[in-house]
C-alpha cells in the first residue's frame, strides 16, 4: 500500500511541456509540488547520487522566514522569497523555425522558473525580422500590453539581447519592467555563486552588461549647472564643468570592471599550479561538460562520491570541482566538473568564465553529457560543441554521455543512437550504463607509446611504484641484483628512468 500523500501538498499530474508544468503550481505556495499517478506515487526523497546535504544547505540559505511580519522595509532579494514576479514570455522567430523557437522559449520558461519568477503566459511571434524599435512591432506591443494588463504580469522577458533602446520603448507600451535572456541568465548566476572567484566572475559579466543599458531620468542625471539656474541652493558656484550622473556611474563601472579582470587574473597562477601539479605526476584529466540540467553533477557524484549539489535546476553548478578516480586496471584519472551551457550564451558569461573553462580546453578526455529525455538532444549538442570551440577544446577527444535513460522508452534510444552511434547510455540516478562509461574512459585515455625495459635495484621499490602508476607493465622478473620490468611509458617517464634502462 502507497504512503497517503500530504493533503496541504499540491498534487499534480505529471507533463512533459515545462510552461504547462509552471502553470500547475498552486499560486502563492511555497512548498514543494508532489507528482505522482495512481500507479507509482512519487514522493521527494534524498538523491542517491550524493547530493542532498549540499542541496539542503542551498535552500536553507535561501529561504527566509517571516518577513512580512518582522520587517518592515523588505529588499528586493527578500520581496523574491515573499512573492515570485509573474512574468510573460515573448519571442520572434522567422519562417520554418517555430519548433526551435518552442523549444527556446520552453527553455526561457525553465530559466526563468529557476531565477525565482512565475510564468504565466507565453507568445511567440513570426517575422523576418525583430522590430527595431519595440522588438515585436508597434501594433504587436500594443497588444502584449492588452494581455499584460489581463494576466496581472509584472514583467515581461524577451527571448533574446534585447537592444537598450528596444527595451526602452517596450516598457513605455507595455508599462511594465522588461528583460531579456541575458538579464535572466544573469541573474541565476549571482545566486548560485558561491566561491570568491565564481562571484567575480558574475559580477564582471553583470557590470559589461550593464554598462550600455545605464539610463536615467530628469534632474537624477545631472551633476552638472550652467547658465540661469532656478531653484533654492543653486546659481553662482554651480557653474562650469562637471560630470553628469551617467558620466560618473559609467566612469565607477569601468574602475570596478578594471579591479575584478585584475582580480580574476590573480586566481589563474592558482589554478595553472594545480594543473602543472597534475601534469608532472603524470595523471590524465577528464572534463565533464554538457547542457545544463543535463546531469554532469549527478554523473560525477555516481563516478566519484564527491558529494556536489544536485538539483533540478539551470546552472546549479558554477565552480568547477575535481575529484580523483581510476580506471579499472588501476590508472588514476581527475574528473572535472564544469559549468553548464544553454542556447544564446551571453558572450559576457563566456568572457568572464574563460579561465574556468579553461578546464575543458586543457583536458585529455571530454565526456559530454546529453539530457535523454530532452525535446531536442542535437540542438544541446550542437551548442556545447560549439562552446568548446570557443574555448579552443574541439580536437579533445569527445565521449557523448546520453544521461537520464531511464527517462526514455526503446524506440527514443534507438533514434538517438541513430544520430550518435558510438555513445554511451546511462542513468547517473539508478547507476545503469556506469561500469561500461568507465570502460569507454579508459579506452580513450592516452595510453604511453614508448617501449621500454627496466633494471631497477631492490632497494628502489619507489621507482617500481612510479612505473606501474605512470605507465603499463607488461612483465616483470626478477634477478640477483633487482627487479625486471617491460612496460610502455610516456616520454616524460621515460626521461626520468633513464639511469636504469635495459640497453638492447
Amino acid at each position: 500500500m502507497s504512503e497517503p500523500i500530504d493533503p496541504d501538498i499540491p498534487v499534480v499530474t505529471p507533463v512533459d511541456d515545462p510552461i504547462a508544468r509552471i502553470l500547475s503550481r498552486a499560486p502563492g505556495s511555497n512548498k514543494p509540488r508532489v507528482f505522482t499517478d495512481p500507479d507509482q506515487p512519487y514522493r521527494v526523497e534524498a538523491d542517491p547520487t550524493g547530493g542532498e546535504l549540499d542541496l539542503e544547505e542551498r535552500y536553507a540559505l535561501r529561504r527566509i522566514q517571516g518577513l512580512s511580519t518582522e520587517l518592515e522595509d523588505v529588499t528586493e532579494v527578500e520581496y523574491r522569497q515573499l512573492r515570485l514576479e509573474n512574468v510573460v514570455l515573448i519571442g520572434v522567430y522567422p519562417h520554418g523555425q517555430a519548433e526551435d523557437a518552442e523549444n527556446s522559449l520552453q527553455e526561457l520558461a525553465l530559466l526563468c522558473e529557476t531565477a525565482g519568477a512565475m510564468v504565466l503566459d507565453g507568445l511567440l511571434q513570426q517575422r523576418d525580422h525583430p522590430d527595431a524599435s519595440t522588438y515585436l512591432g508597434k501594433g504587436k506591443a500594443h497588444e502584449l500590453a492588452d494581455i499584460v494588463k489581463e494576466v496581472g504580469a509584472d514583467t515581461v522577458v524577451a527571448d533574446t539581447e534585447l537592444a537598450p533602446s528596444q527595451r526602452r520603448a517596450l516598457e513605455d507600451v507595455v508599462k511594465v519592467k522588461v528583460i531579456d535572456r541575458t538579464a535572466v541568465i544573469l541573474d541565476i548566476f549571482s545566486q548560485h555563486a558561491k566561491t570568491r572567484e565564481g562571484k567575480a566572475q558574475v559580477e564582471l559579466a553583470q557590470l559589461q552588461y550593464l554598462l550600455p543599458r545605464l539610463r536615467g531620468w530628469g534632474e537624477s542625471m545631472s551633476r552638472q549647472a550652467g547658465g540661469q539656474v532656478g531653484g533654492a541652493g543653486a546659481g553662482m558656484g554651480s557653474r562650469g564643468p562637471g560630470e553628469t550622473k551617467i558620466e560618473l556611474d559609467r566612469r565607477r563601472i569601468n574602475t570596478r570592471i578594471a579591479r575584478l579582470r585584475k582580480q580574476i587574473a590573480g586566481f589563474a597562477p592558482a589554478r595553472a599550479s594545480k594543473r602543472r601539479n597534475r601534469e608532472r605526476t603524470g595523471v590524465a584529466s577528464v572534463a565533464i561538460a554538457g547542457y545544463t540540467n543535463a546531469g554532469k553533477s549527478s554523473l560525477m557524484n555516481r563516478l566519484t562520491g564527491a558529494g556536489l549539489l544536485v538539483e533540478n535546476a539551470l546552472f546549479a553548478t558554477l565552480d568547477a570541482t575535481v575529484r580523483k578516480a581510476a580506471t579499472a586496471d588501476g590508472r588514476p584519472f581527475t574528473l572535472v566538473d564544469t559549468v553548464g551551457f544553454v542556447r544564446n550564451l551571453p558572450h559576457q558569461l563566456v568572457e568572464a568564465f574563460r579561465s574556468t573553462l579553461e578546464e575543458v580546453a586543457d583536458a585529455d578526455v571530454i565526456v559530454h553529457v546529453v539530457d535523454a529525455s530532452h525535446p531536442d538532444p542535437a540542438g544541446q549538442i550542437h551548442t556545447v560543441r560549439e562552446v568548446i570551440r570557443e574555448v579552443g577544446g574541439e580536437n579533445i577527444p569527445e565521449i557523448i554521455v546520453f544521461n537520464k535513460a531511464d527517462l526514455i522508452d526503446s524506440e527514443k534510444e534507438l533514434e538517438l543512437r541513430g544520430t550518435q552511434n558510438a555513445a554511451v547510455f546511462v542513468s547517473a540516478k539508478t547507476g545503469e550504463g556506469i561500469e561500461r562509461l568507465l570502460g569507454v574512459i579508459a579506452d580513450t585515455l592516452p595510453r604511453p607509446t614508448i617501449h621500454t625495459r627496466l633494471h631497477i635495484p631492490f632497494n628502489r621499490g619507489d621507482l617500481v611504484a612510479f612505473v606501474h602508476d605512470h605507465g603499463d607493465v607488461l612483465h616483470t622478473d626478477y634477478d640477483e641484483e633487482g627487479t625486471l620490468l617491460e612496460a610502455m611509458v610516456d616520454e616524460k617517464t621515460h626521461a626520468e628512468l633513464e639511469p636504469f634502462l635495459i640497453q638492447a
